[in-house]
């Protein structure tokens, strides 16, 4: 059987970086994957050798030895161990084999001929990862949900904890393409795309809403009732409260991912709101009311 280049298999050149094979594989497997390519045997072949390419070069180790001892290389510490008891012996021994030497020593050492590719190794192979995307509102993801999505024709369960944040993204493991070779499936990988309809804004576990106060409650205190996630709450506030006046409800924000019950804080921020379309008496008191501020 003709020589098998792995370099070549996953078209890169022998200087070829650690990121370079990475993505040459990356790239050939999604193409190849059986999966993708159904009843297409010359897909099957390509995708074991690409699998087979990567696991050699991708391991620094086994890409030294294969550099030098071609598709050889598991049994160079044999062929080693056989030159050195030949040293001395003649001057070609001391300088190593030549390609054809390589051949017929290996043939001796393990029995006849070489095995064919699809003979010669039993290697298992992890199916395809799958990544999908997940669309849902911020309200959605305030309390643990089940779902059942459809990835590639096949119905998987999944329960959302609450507190998944916009563009978190989950593994499921297993849930992705078949093994080959009695491999492990792939797994699937969820990216949540949350959207936010709500008064709220959200910064990690914590919600921040702003709140418009009158002038009459700003100057003399009162009580007022505020929306939250989970219902209203009631708040006292003070007289003389400031605008952009800053007041945190402690555990009212946003569930803590995987954390059962436990939750951020709400920041409430006060806007004094200018009062329009006075009356006419309302006007005269807040003339009064300069007047006196005057003297």
């Amino acid at each position: 059987m003709a020589f098998i280049d792995y370099y070549k298999i996953l078209g890169i050149s022998k200087t070829a970086t650690e990121k370079d094979i990475k993505t040459a594989y990356r790239k050939l497997a999604r193409k190849y994957h059986p999966d993708l390519n159904p009843d297409d045997k010359n897909a099957e072949i390509r995708f074991k050798e690409i699998n087979e390419a990567n696991e050699v070069l991708s391991n620094p180790n086994s890409r030294k030895k294969y550099d030098k001892y071609g598709e050889d290389w598991k049994h160079g510490e044999e062929y080693e161990k056989a030159q050195r008891q030949q040293q001395g012996q003649s001057q070609s021994s001391q300088q190593g084999f030549s390609d054809k030497e390589y051949s017929e020593f290996f043939e001796s050492m393990f029995g006849g001929g070489r095995a064919s590719y699809g003979q010669s190794r039993s290697t298992k192979f992890k199916g395809q990862d799958y990544n999908a995307e997940l669309k849902l509102d911020l309200k959605d993801v305030y309390k643990t949900q089940k779902q059942v999505l459809t990835i590639n024709g096949k119905k998987i369960r999944l329960a959302i904890p609450a507190g998944v944040e916009n563009g978190q993204v989950i593994k499921i493991k297993g849930k992705g393409g078949s093994g080959f070779n009695g491999g492990p499936n792939g797994d699937l990988y969820i990216k949540f795309i949350i959207d936010n309809h709500t008064q709220f804004k959200r910064e990690g576990n914590n919600l921040y809403q702003n709140v418009d106060l009158d002038v009459y409650t700003c100057i003399l205190g009162g009580d007022i009732t505020i929306d939250t996630f989970n219902g209203k709450v009631n708040l006292k506030i003070k007289p003389y409260t400031k605008n952009e006046s800053k007041v945190k409800l402690k555990g009212k924000g946003f569930p803590i991912y995987k954390k059962e019950g436990k939750f951020g804080d709400m920041i409430v921020t006060f806007h004094l709101k200018t009062p329009t379309d006075l009356s006419e008496k309302e006007i005269e008191l807040f003339k009064e009311l300069q007047k006196l501020k005057g003297q």
